[in-house]
């Protein structure tokens, strides 16, 4: 891996790879580059020397997507640090676009939404109060360069020509704000390119001015807090900042972590805060042509096996400090090929030797092919870059490295920081930004001051839940911890379905194990009052997919209540063999189970029981059961759970799974309906989230003889730069599909109807007196954002690292409930999510949203049996 290069050199180096335009990919060009089978035009490709150095993009909640940007101070050096693109004016931004999040789904009047329930707390968090931030107004330019110029670096370099003329100023590719007035709203400029000598016309246009109290404003302060974390000598690597000089080296795996900060500037409750995020980059110490030499080593066909093993890799290439995902390999191209240029052929070994001065050690290596994507096409990129090998690390994980207990067990040491190891981080990256001379220059010339300490915040800490394991029983306290597996040793589970006629499907090596295992779930359902009776036993000769679709194909036939079949190891195929033929094909409930899991660990019985009682609860869920519920003190409560997840082999397929929980009062048991919709690249999800809404809601009806007195939705997946898309179409459509239904059905008021984004991807952390909150602790403001009735709840406890909150924001809400009510009422819901005996992060219809998406998804690839849609057979 190469070393972190000085500033000054950095800034000198030009772009990672050689570009193969579309034509070349397509064959349509009229020079074929020597020794490849790629045909390419005169132009086809291009070395492209923009987007040199270190210049940073980010990507936060507050600035969205912005191209990479020039700011400088008075007299600065105009060489850029910092992100986002700003501005009103017209034309497409270059570069990454700015998708600014302005809903507002608070009405002004709207009552306040701090609630009160729950004893007060006063916690801290991972933000920094804005003391300090600019009173003046800024100018807002629109800058075109003719010729067209694609390089950012490029751009920087010709309008630092004119930095006496512009002062102080901030540049990010389309839009220019400076704080003096230029002399006339329309300018143009003449730059000569300093190596080349070509001559570009700049055209600046005044297109308004800036208030530093509004949106734009905000993203002006995220570009100046990007510049003065330049002074800090960090690297980009993808859209964050990383220190490569403080790299944490764990040889046994070969792997390095670089610790970095992930930061957004925003306008909160009161004040505009800095979030800080602690984050790691895990870089693999090995290149692409390291993976090249294994597969030619011990892969017969080791084209093939290398192709694998660097398809869908995202690399970074240590001479410009870029990441490029892989798309493809092309043998038919090596270093020795040759590309036109304007002077001439050049070969890629001669173009980085002038270049980066890198000698390539291989000329025989194979290409790596990346496709630019979409905003670096509209920036003037060609489609395809060609990267060299031996020049590409790897970054990243792969599905071995992550099933490596050991591995990962030694990488949550440094990763997993506890609360007081992630509050001396956060203090003293604050430390390094306002001491270091650089960083200090620029808060300075920019008038903002940062505060020193973190905030803040006033918080409240929940009732503990009881869990009801029967309906006549007083219940058993959830714990400090909300964690209730104890209580199973003493308690039945709600209510159980007989399991009479079942089978276990097992290879004949793992009858021994089975077998045991199989008494220990009898002993733990009799605890629990679930009856299971014994079992027939298919014995099979091997664990391959088609031994199992035999086997099961005799069994579905005789109409059994369950099916579990035992493998041998977690190879996808053969469970993807099962669940379709159980899930798709016929509708039975499976449990799957890995000989190793019902294998005691050093002859523990206790573990092995351990492990059978939760078997046995998943098992019940399965048939129709319930294990445990807690009070909802509502009548007529359905509460639907809405996720999203791509197809594995297919990505322009997707799968939406609605999961609802149906509560009509206190004194029964709950229902559940689910459903699964496949979604084409491009097809809108509202188009099917009316309709499953409508099926869970005449499921209620059909079960109840009634409608819901009121639907609680969560609705999951959903991006930062989503949220006006989901409240125009997929709310809008849900209610007035319920309207229609309520009143056909001669209700005198519209559905009763509340609609929540649930958010878990947020870099919020809070701190109770420097240890974990618990769980249980609802934050409700300072933190949480003005146009937005919007509150975090810390559900769940963790064992190690720091326990991450969850966002939820409340877009739509006829329900006429207190927000002390929707907050209790969420929180409850994280207490049922029957795989696991403790709470969970997200509500338990999202949670099981996600496991049905997931399922189909990665497995099942078409949506399952309607047959099963009564039951968690997910689970």
């Amino acid at each position: 891996m190469a070393d972190r290069q000085p500033q000054g050199r950095a800034r000198a180096r030009g772009y990672a790879a050689v570009n193969l335009s579309h034509e070349a990919r397509e064959g349509r060009g009229q020079a074929p580059v020597r020794g490849s089978g790629i045909a390419v035009g005169p132009r086809a490709v291009v070395l492209q020397p923009g987007a040199e150095g270190r210049a940073l993009v980010h990507r936060d909640s507050a600035v969205g997507r912005g191209a990479a940007s020039c700011v400088s101070g008075e007299g600065g050096n105009g060489n850029g640090n910092g992100d986002g693109s700003a501005g009103t004016s017209r034309g497409a931004l270059r570069g990454r676009r700015t998708i600014g999040d302005t809903l507002r789904t608070r009405p002004l009047d709207a009552p306040s939404k701090q609630g009160s329930m729950g004893q007060p707390l006063k916690l801290q968090a991972n933000y920094f109060k804005v003391l300090k931030h600019p009173e003046w107004i800024l100018h807002q330019y629109r800058v075109d360069f003719s010729p067209p110029c694609a390089s950012m670096r490029l751009m920087q370099g010709l309008m630092s020509q004119h930095k006496k003329t512009f002062g102080g100023y901030l540049f990010d590719g389309t839009q220019l704000f400076m704080v003096n007035k230029l002399r006339s709203d329309q300018l143009s400029l003449e730059c000569r390119h300093d190596r080349t000598g070509d001559v570009y016309q700049i055209r600046i246009v005044h297109t308004g001015t800036v208030d530093m109290t509004n949106d734009v404003g905000i993203q002006v302060l995220n570009l100046i807090l990007r510049r003065a974390m330049g002074g800090l000598n960090l690297q980009l690597v993808g859209r964050n900042l990383f220190d490569a000089a403080a790299k944490i080296t764990i040889p046994d795996y070969r792997i390095e972590l670089w610790p970095g900060y992930m930061t957004s500037i925003r306008q909160h409750e009161q004040d505009i805060l800095v979030c800080c995020e602690i984050a790691h980059k895990t870089m693999r110490m090995q290149t692409c042509y390291d993976i090249l030499r294994d597969c030619q080593k011990h892969d017969r066909n080791f084209k093939d096996a290398f192709t694998r093993s660097v398809l869908g890799v995202v690399v970074l290439t240590g001479y410009n400090n870029k990441t490029y995902p892989i798309h493809d390999v092309s043998f038919d191209t090596t270093p020795k090929s040759t590309f036109e240029t304007k002077n001439g052929e050049l070969s890629f070994m001669d173009y980085y030797k002038q270049k980066y001065n890198i000698q390539i050690r291989d000329p025989n290596q194979p290409m790596l092919l990346s496709r630019a994507k979409k905003r670096d096409l509209r920036a003037g990129a060609n489609e395809l870059m060609a990267l060299v090998p031996e020049l590409c690390q790897m970054t990243g994980l792969t599905e071995q490295m992550r099933s490596d207990f050991k591995m990962m067990r030694a990488m949550s040491d440094h990763t997993r920081l506890n609360p007081d190891r992630r509050i001396e981080r956060l203090e003293t990256f604050n430390r390094r930004l306002q001491s270091t001379p650089q960083s200090a220059e620029v808060f300075k010339i920019w008038q903002m001051e940062l505060d020193r300490r973190l905030v803040e915040i006033p918080a409240r800490l929940l009732p503990q839940e009881t869990i009801f394991f029967s309906t006549t029983s007083a219940g058993a306290p959830a714990g400090e911890q909300a964690d209730w597996t104890s209580h199973f040793r003493s308690n039945p589970m709600l209510a159980t379905i007989r399991l009479t006629h079942w089978y276990l499907i097992v290879p004949t090596r793992a009858q021994r194990e089975a077998k045991d295992f199989l008494g220990c779930m009898i002993q733990a359902a009799r605890g629990m009052r679930f009856e299971i009776q014994q079992c027939e036993i298919i014995t099979i000769p091997d664990d391959n997919p088609g031994t199992y679709i035999r086997a099961l194909d005799n069994v579905v036939n005789k109409d059994p209540q369950l099916i579990m079949c035992v493998v041998s190891n977690n190879k996808a195929d053969r469970y993807t063999a099962i669940k379709k033929k159980c899930c798709v094909d016929r509708a039975v409930p499976t449990q799957v189970m890995v000989q190793r899991t019902i294998t005691p660990k050093g002859g523990n019985v206790r573990t092995l029981l351990s492990v059978a009682t939760k078997v046995v609860i998943q098992m019940n869920c399965k048939l129709g059961g319930v294990p445990w519920k807690v009070k909802i003190p509502l009548n007529g409560l359905m509460t639907v759970g809405f996720d999203v997840c791509h197809d594995a082999k297919d990505k322009s397929k997707s799968y939406g799974a609605m999961v609802a929980t149906m509560d009509h009062d206190n004194k029964g048991t709950p229902k559940f309906y689910s459903t699964v919709s496949q979604h084409s690249h491009g097809e809108e999800i509202s188009n099917y989230l009316p309709l499953n809404t409508i099926k869970a809601l005449n499921e209620y009806r059909r079960e109840f003889n009634e409608l819901p007195k009121r639907i609680i939705f969560y609705r999951d997946g959903v991006g930062e730069g989503q949220l006006h898309y989901v409240f125009e179409h997929e709310v809008k459509s849900v209610v007035e599909k319920l309207n229609e239904v309520y009143r056909s059905a001669g209700s005198d008021h519209d559905a009763l109807f509340t609609f929540f984004v649930v958010n878990k991807r947020i870099n919020t952390r809070f701190f109770d007196r420097r240890q974990n909150p618990r769980p249980g602790t609802v934050v409700d403001n300072v933190v949480t954002l003005p146009e937005r009735t919007d509150f975090h709840i810390v559900s769940q406890s963790v064992r190690q690292g720091t326990v991450s909150p969850t966002a939820y924001n409340i877009i739509y809400d006829t329900s006429g409930l207190k927000i002390d009510h929707l907050q209790m009422l969420t929180y409850k819901q994280c207490h049922l999510y029957y795989n696991w005996s403790g709470t969970t992060r997200v509500p338990a219809v999202c949670q099981y949203a996600h496991k049905l998406a997931f399922l189909v998804g990665q497995f099942l690839h078409q949506p399952p049996s309607n047959l099963l849609e009564r039951k968690l057979y997910f689970l």
